[in-house]
């Protein structure tokens, strides 16, 4: 009987440990693009400034795919097609991933 508040307090601290660390979904909906026959998705990850995340799907290493393309051309464009907006070139950057992310100006 002794144990039971203990363990309450530890069920209860868990679940405020859980509820805070629960991933952030992005508001909108990742949206798919075509880049040089090459297929990009688009989420957007930032709100302030508005940031978007491009990443090129690696067509599952098929060594017959469309030949190879730059990619920051492609990340720019696909970006530009999946928010209609232009793309802050000095904002761009790629991570290790191999993901390019953003600022775009709308308007």
């Amino acid at each position: 009987m002794k144990l039971r508040a203990p363990l309450t307090a530890l069920a209860m601290i868990g679940l405020i440990v859980a509820v805070d660390t629960a991933p952030v979904v992005a508001k909108e909906a990742t949206k798919t693009v075509s880049v040089m026959s090459r297929t990009w998705a688009v989420t957007q990850v930032a709100d302030a400034p508005v940031v978007y995340r491009a990443t090129r799907d690696n067509n599952n290493l098929n060594p017959f795919g469309p030949p190879p393309r730059l990619r920051t051309v492609q990340a720019i464009a696909a970006i530009q097609q999946a928010t209609g907006c232009k793309v802050i070139r000095s904002s761009m950057y790629q991570n290790i991933s191999g993901q390019f992310f953003s600022q775009v100006s709308c308007g």
